[in-house]
């Protein structure tokens, strides 16, 4: 279960978290999908994540890359 700081949630079911955010028409900036720019960064309230490619952007210990990572537990993001 992906859960967003405005309350909405909906369950994964795409690839990584920006193609469920984009599934549910939830307005995320990106580039790159691949981890190198850092445009999709957002900060992870709660539960935890995997990255399917290594990322090259740098990101905060509280943040995540949506175009590169799944969830590993139901998750909370601050959009």
């Amino acid at each position: 279960m992906i859960r967003l700081s405005d309350g909405s949630a909906f369950s994964s079911s795409k690839d990584t978290i920006l193609e469920d955010l984009e599934e549910n028409n939830v307005t995320l900036e990106y580039h790159c999908r691949e981890g190198f720019c850092g445009a999709c960064r957002c900060k992870l309230i709660s539960g935890e994540v995997d990255y399917t490619i290594d990322p090259l952007a740098f990101i905060d210990d509280d943040e995540i890359l949506p175009c590169c990572t799944i969830p590993l537990t139901d998750i909370m993001l601050d959009i």
